[in-house]
């Protein structure tokens, strides 16, 4: 199968039966698609690549740290993903991009490539619900403006939080 969908096999075989984290992993790489089709970025590959591997660090922080807390998935996710991505044989350069945007996905430092903007607001796609009130329409237009680093990425937060 294509490059991405074997990036997709190597995310569900690593999860094994955690399916909260790959139905997590699809979404994100759902919005990114959906986000990239009017956000120019270049390189579709990166995009996809960290939007499937962003939380792939989640175990190993669970197991070293004791904790699923963002600064410790951006630490175990780097290695992980460029050992999946080494073994498919993605470009270096890709490879050095993707675990970037992956070591700075909870805490955005010193990137801000139009790929990581494309991955940053599809993972707040998929987060939005959990971590804020949805039903207050005036803190949602505040948040999204704040948050979303991306136009296409406002326009869909819109479409979905805020009720006309």
């Amino acid at each position: 199968g294509s490059l991405c969908q074997r990036i997709i096999e190597r995310m569900r075989n690593y999860f094994g039966d955690d399916a909260k984290r790959i139905t997590h992993a699809l979404g994100v790489l759902k919005e990114a698609d959906a986000i990239l089709t009017s956000e120019p970025a270049a390189s579709g590959l990166v995009v996809r690549a960290a939007a499937i591997l962003h939380d792939i660090g989640i175990h190993e922080a669970q197991r070293k740290h004791g904790s699923t807390a963002g600064n410790f998935q951006e630490i175990e996710g780097p290695p992980i993903a460029r050992y999946i991505l080494q073994d498919l044989d993605v470009p270096e350069d890709d490879i050095t991009h993707i675990c970037r945007i992956i070591a700075n996905h909870h805490n955005p430092r010193g990137i801000d490539t139009p790929e990581f903007r494309i991955v940053w607001d599809s993972d707040w796609l998929v987060n939005v619900p959990d971590e804020f009130d949805v039903s207050n329409q005036e803190l949602m237009a505040g948040m999204i403006e704040k948050i979303f680093k991306t136009k296409r990425g406002k326009e869909i937060a819109k479409n979905i939080f805020i009720k006309e």
